[in-house]
Order: C-alpha cells, then sequence, then structure tokens
C-alpha cells in the first residue's frame, strides 16, 4: 500500500536516499527529510525552485472547493500572485493574513484592512472575505488570541458544503496555519521555502482540507538565498522600525542585500522595516560606490552578489507623500519628506515594488 510523509505529503519510498520521501524504516510517518527539518533543522533537498505554480494552481482549479489564501502580511508583495482570477476563474477566495505579530503595534487593523483592500483593487484581485492571524506558531489559542476562531468562522460561512484547500506562496505559513487550525495535523513547519511537496489532506468535521505546496516567485529575494541566510533575512518576532533623519543625500546599505540612495531636495525621513539580524549602513550618497566596490562581502554582508555592478538598478520620483521601497521577500524602506528621487540596486533576480506607504 502506498504511503505518504503526514508532514510534506511526499510519497515514502525506500529505495533512493536521494529522492524525495526517502525514509530507511518501513513503518515511518515521515520521510526522513521532515525528520530532519524538525530535529536539526537540516534541509537535505532544496526545493526552492522546485515547485511549479502551474502545475499548483492547475490542480486547485480542478477542485470544487473553498479556497483559503494564505498571505504573508509582512512580505505582503512577493506573497501576491499575478494573475489569479485567471488561474482560478469563479473560485470563492478568502484572504488569511498571516504573521500580523510582526507588524508594528501602532499599525490598527482597520489601516491595514485598508491597505490590503486598496492593493487587492489595484491588482484586480477579487476576495469574498478577510481574516487577519497573529502568533499561530507560539499561542494560537491562547485565550486574547481570536485568530483561529475567526478563520473557523470564515469556514462556515463560506464553505457552503464543499472541501477546503489552503494555497500561497511557500512560507506564508499555510502548514502552521492548519496545525493551529487541525489539533490532529501533523504538518512539517520550517522556514525554507518548499516545505510541503505535495496535497495533503487532513480530515475535519464533515469536509477535508488540502495543504497544498508552496508556490515561489522567481522574483523573491527567498527563492535565491541559500538555506543557511534564511534565519538572517526572514524575521521571526515583531520589527522594530528604525529611524533615519536625512539633510543631504544618503545612502542605505542593508548588509550587502540592497543599496538605497535617497536623493533629498530638503529634509526627509527614511524608516527600515527588516529583520534586525540585518545591519544597516548610512553614509553620503557621494561615497556609496566606492563603499561598494570595496567592501561588498566584508563590511557588507551578507550578500548574493559579488560584484555591485552586477546588481539591478530601480529609479522612483517622489510619487507619493510617503513612499515604500518593497524589496520582495526581504522587507521595505519608508521614504517620507522632501525627497527628490530614490534608487535601489538589488540582486538581478530579485524586484522591488514602489507603493503608497502601508504604516
Amino acid at each position: 500500500m502506498t504511503k505518504y510523509c503526514k508532514g510534506c505529503g511526499a510519497r515514502l519510498q525506500s529505495e533512493d536516499r536521494d529522492a524525495l520521501g526517502y525514509t530507511p524504516k518501513a513503518d515511518a510517518a515521515l520521510c526522513q527529510r521532515c525528520f530532519r527539518i524538525r530535529h536539526y533543522d537540516d534541509v537535505m533537498i532544496s526545493m526552492q525552485q522546485g515547485i511549479d505554480p502551474s502545475q499548483v494552481l492547475s490542480k486547485i482549479a480542478q477542485q470544487d472547493a473553498l479556497i483559503l489564501w494564505v498571505v504573508d502580511l509582512f512580505d505582503f508583495e512577493a506573497n501576491l500572485l499575478p494573475g489569479i482570477a485567471r488561474h482560478l476563474p469563479g473560485k470563492d477566495i478568502v484572504l488569511i493574513g498571516t504573521k500580523r505579530d510582526l507588524l508594528p503595534q501602532t499599525l490598527s487593523d482597520e489601516k491595514l484592512g485598508q491597505f490590503v483592500l486598496r492593493r487587492l483593487k489595484e491588482e484586480g484581485i477579487r476576495v469574498e472575505g478577510i481574516v487577519f492571524c497573529e502568533h499561530l506558531a507560539k499561542a494560537p489559542h491562547h485565550p486574547l488570541n481570536h485568530s483561529i476562531e475567526e478563520v473557523t468562522h470564515a469556514i462556515d460561512r463560506y464553505r457552503n458544503g464543499r472541501d477546503v484547500i489552503v494555497m500561497g506562496m511557500a512560507n506564508a505559513g499555510k502548514s502552521t496555519l492548519l496545525n493551529a487550525l487541525c489539533a490532529d495535523s501533523d504538518l512539517t513547519t520550517s522556514p525554507h521555502p518548499g516545505t510541503t511537496l505535495d496535497f495533503v489532506e487532513i480530515s475535519a468535521e464533515g469536509y477535508t482540507i488540502y495543504d497544498t505546496p508552496g508556490i515561489t516567485r522567481q522574483d523573491s529575494l527567498l527563492t535565491h538565498a541559500p538555506d543557511a541566510l534564511l534565519k538572517s533575512v526572514i524575521p521571526f518576532r515583531a520589527i522594530k522600525p528604525r529611524v533615519y533623519q536625512l539633510y543631504e543625500d544618503q545612502s542605505y546599505a542593508l548588509g550587502g542585500m540592497v543599496r538605497l540612495d535617497v536623493i533629498t531636495k530638503g529634509d526627509a525621513s527614511v524608516v527600515a522595516y527588516f529583520s534586525d539580524q540585518l545591519k544597516i549602513h548610512r553614509g553620503k550618497a557621494a561615497k556609496a560606490d566606492a563603499l561598494w566596490e570595496r567592501h561588498l562581502g566584508e563590511l557588507l554582508s551578507p550578500t548574493l552578489d559579488s560584484d555591485a555592478k552586477a546588481m539591478k538598478r530601480y529609479d522612483c520620483r517622489h510619487r507619493y507623500e510617503k513612499l515604500d521601497v518593497v524589496i520582495h521577500g526581504l522587507g521595505w524602506f519608508c521614504v517620507s519628506g522632501d525627497f527628490q528621487e530614490v534608487r535601489v540596486w538589488v540582486n538581478r533576480n530579485v524586484n522591488v515594488t514602489f507603493r503608497k506607504a502601508m504604516i
């Protein structure tokens, strides 16, 4: 009888130790990969770029089910699914915004909701409802945490006798949500993209919930960062904004990952929303070229690049009163005040979005 890993959904096998689903034990419930992720945080096979989005979406489209679209609120832009209406026409979708606890407490749910609705409208995406979730990994059932209660209410309201499919980008928190939602589920969770490898069925009361492989975007930094670097770039606790005032053209280096130059006309400010493990170096814009040429990979680290000249540049004129400069998979800078232009350099595989400020 064919057995599947309870953690990632891969078919269990004992023939090929280098293939997915391998386990040396015939009666194992987990593949060796999931076992090592759980106990040693060791990814034996990298699946960062191994999940085919079109295949996942095609399989979802064939199901008559309510779709819970799990979106990492901190990494919102990289979690948007371009053309979701085209891929899933006529489907009932509820957006589940995870990692609310990573965002500053000064951001109210009302303002966050307005931001999400505005961005969905701009992208032409329609959803039936929106639920924000927080502390799903550490305290999903705390008396003051109503996240799971609200997700359950949304399922009851929109399911209409159908099964439920949980989908989203890699590392959005799908399996963490399901482990909190279904107390007896045992899905593998980790910060590594591609942890879930195939559809995993979970029995609920009168219906089935399907966990799906995380979809990867090739323009997200998480897709290209080495596994060893993920714990440095992915935040695991509430972001503490780093605030900088500037009165002249300045340059900011986020490790060796991002260079941001702000060209001012007067007083301006920059607020950084990134993992606190990534250091920010600040200096005059006129000296930035020399700094990156001499110190990339040393003072300016970690990095995905060995040559600053190979990085891709994005420019944006003063478009909004407060402008977010979003690095897909990493976080964002908010630039405000009397500035003229911002210039951004990132790894050539990584996208940058300029948007009206979230906060």
